[in-house]
């Protein structure tokens, strides 16, 4: 996998710009809440593209971990450009040693390169290590329960998922972006919500959250209302919130 990715790094990063990315990135947002102050582990972080948006919103440390050189060495580059005070290391996440205990451990389509349930399991338990007592894991990622059926109708927004067989625990699904110039692909597993939430429960997360993309005013205005009806119809992604431990109203216990 690190290898692959040293070759699309490039194309990687210039991805950020596709319609379906302000998405993503107001969802996100919306789902991390303030971040003055907070101590942020940031997985497989790429080429540190919300790893500076996390330091320019507050974070009073961020440091990011990838497995790919090449996607750390732009994310240092930005860092030499235009200095945040960011660390990063190139790391197999399912390898990753201790490293601190941190407010958020978050990532944005991580636990979607699991291609069984144990290496789901060892993702969480890398996660839930490095949280602090009261500390929350916050991902994006790709909606397991979406319909092949609906995989090619979201094109418009900059990308399609594909499979070759029925959805069973690991199949391969194929992601193709379209940039202006051209395209690539990754390759993302299908672990369906209940082997998730078990994963989740099993390394001792206390609370589980699935949440729908929202779209940003922003989007609306640039693309139109109607443009994004099959994005939020389809969910070709999905945002999760998971807590170490109980707060004061909290109910939705897994």
């Amino acid at each position: 996998m690190s290898a692959y990715y040293d070759t699309i790094a490039k194309p990687y990063q210039r991805s950020k710009q596709l319609p379906y990315r302000q998405v993503e990135e107001y969802t996100y947002f919306n789902l991390l809440g303030p971040l003055e102050g907070k101590s942020i582990l940031d997985l497989g972080c790429g080429e540190g593209f919300y790893t500076r948006k996390f330091k320019q919103r507050g974070a009073s440390r961020v440091l990011g971990v990838d497995i790919s050189s090449a996607m750390i060495e732009l994310a240092n580059a930005q860092e030499r450009q235009n200095p945040l005070g960011i660390d990063y290391l190139v790391a197999d996440v399912l390898e990753l040693g201790s490293l601190d205990r941190f407010d958020l451990v978050v990532a944005s389509y991580l636990l979607n390169y699991a291609q069984t349930q144990e290496q789901l399991l060892q993702m969480c338990r890398v996660i839930f290590d490095h949280l602090k007592s009261d500390g929350r894991f916050v991902t994006i990622n790709d909606n397991s329960e979406q319909d092949p059926i609906s995989y090619q109708d979201c094109a418009k927004y900059g990308y399609v998922k594909g499979v070759t067989q029925p959805l069973e625990e690991g199949t391969p699904i194929t992601l193709t972006f379209f940039l202006e110039e051209e395209t690539f692909e990754i390759v993302n597993y299908h672990l369906s919500r209940t082997t998730y939430e078990r994963a989740f429960r099993t390394v001792g997360f206390k609370a589980v959250r699935w949440f729908q993309p929202l779209v940003p005013p922003t989007a609306i205005a640039t693309f139109g209302a109607h443009f994004w009806e099959d994005f939020l119809k389809f969910s070709p992604i999905v945002g999760i919130e998971c807590l170490k431990m109980l707060r004061r109203g909290d109910r939705h216990s897994i």
